[in-house]
């Protein structure tokens, strides 16, 4: 898939760590001569749903031919109907809801910028919303970091997420949509996320992005590491140059240290297959320490288990964690087991508490940026069609 993007007086920025940076890199290009457009698949092979629009709005056919208007502040539910949509009296293969005068669309339960396409798919329809970049980032910043953050860190999610949107679009996106609009992608919620501190972030980094050897880097992050980040071939399988474990300073942040505890019964139910769980040992580890097998041993078997695979079972912030039995002198089964933990998230790339720690303490989002995805460069990108 071709983005379009040009890379324009791109400068290598703080190769060294922020704490070395002796200068402050200035960007100076002409903006983005035309928006680019992310198609979000906001409901995916859903039975129905409700469309609408905060104006008057056009719909059209799949051929770019009116059908109808449709009024302002009122709405239809879109159904599957004989291999076509049907909103309302309307059938055709395929619906666009285009908004006049800048006005807002309604998907599901919330309003968004844009306009929307639906079409039959996958047994129900499916909802693309078409939107601005810098409009979309506007709603994942409120939603990945909330918009009453440090104005630099936000600006650090900005840059992070854009670069990640337009990585992901290149990447993983199909003829269908660009991106989705869950955590798998990036959280995006619509204008209820937005903020005076996200159009903020946004606007004052308009376009620019993350590159290394001159490609748009997979710039994912997290919310905190509980004190360091981590390779990334620890977590995935793929090696990046640019995503380094380096010390986070995420420390005294919500989840820097948690704790979760399990009756014997409770931890035996959810892990299954071993009988009544009496240990569990780590099996391999990283180079930072977060887990990455365990083996698990009960009265009636063992096995080992793949981290992902008992974090899902246990619902735990990360991977970064140890367990401790709890046991009686009268019995020979722990009775309960603790789990001590640091982080939330996977811990590659930017830790978004992290960041908020260094803008607090004086840090501008290049610096940030730098110390989280090592030997990068920020360009800003002209979108043409």
């Amino acid at each position: 898939m071709n983005t379009g993007l040009f890379f324009l007086n791109t400068t290598k920025l703080f190769r060294r760590s922020w704490w070395l940076s002796l200068f402050i890199w200035f960007l100076f290009i002409a903006p983005a001569q035309a928006a680019l457009l992310l198609r979000v698949a906001i409901a995916e092979g859903t039975s129905q749903i409700r469309v609408g629009s905060s104006t008057n709005a056009r719909v059209l056919d799949g051929a770019g031919r009116a059908i109808a208007t449709l009024s302002g502040n009122s709405g239809f539910v879109a159904k599957p109907q004989s291999g076509k949509v049907a909103i309302g009296n309307w059938l055709a293969g395929q619906i666009w809801i285009e908004p006049e005068n800048n006005g807002l669309v309604w998907i599901g339960d919330r309003w968004y910028r844009g306009k929307t396409r639906i079409f039959p798919h996958k047994g129900g329809i499916t909802v693309v919303n078409y939107v601005d970049l810098e409009q979309y980032l506007y709603s994942v910043l409120g939603a990945e970091m909330g918009g009453d953050w440090p104005l630099e860190a936000l600006k650090a999610q900005a840059v992070a997420a854009r670069s990640y949107a337009l990585h992901q679009r290149e990447t993983q996106g199909n003829v269908l949509y660009d991106l989705g609009n869950t955590q798998k992608w990036q959280v995006y919620k619509g204008v209820a996320s937005e903020s005076p501190g996200t159009y903020a972030a946004v606007n004052s980094t308009a376009g620019q992005v993350l590159t290394y050897d001159g490609q748009i880097i997979l710039a994912v992050f997290h919310s905190s590491s509980g004190g360091h980040t981590e390779n990334v071939e620890d977590v995935w399988s793929n090696p990046l140059p640019y995503l380094r474990g380096v010390p986070d300073f995420d420390q005294g942040t919500p989840n820097y240290e948690w704790t979760k505890t399990f009756s014997q019964s409770e931890l035996s139910g959810k892990i299954g297959g071993v009988g009544n769980i009496m240990e569990i040992h780590p099996q391999k580890k990283s180079s930072h320490g977060s887990l990455i097998s365990l083996k698990v041993i009960g009265d009636s078997g063992s096995k080992v288990m793949d981290v992902d695979q008992l974090t899902a079972s246990l619902g735990l912030k990360s991977a970064r964690f140890n367990i401790v039995s709890q046991k009686t002198q009268s019995q020979s089964l722990p009775v309960a087991f603790q789990i001590k933990g640091k982080g939330f998230g996977h811990g590659v790339g930017l830790s978004q508490w992290g960041a908020y720690n260094l803008a607090r303490q004086g840090y501008n989002y290049q610096q940030i940026l730098a110390h989280y995805y090592q030997g990068t460069n920020l360009a800003r990108i002209d979108v043409r069609y």
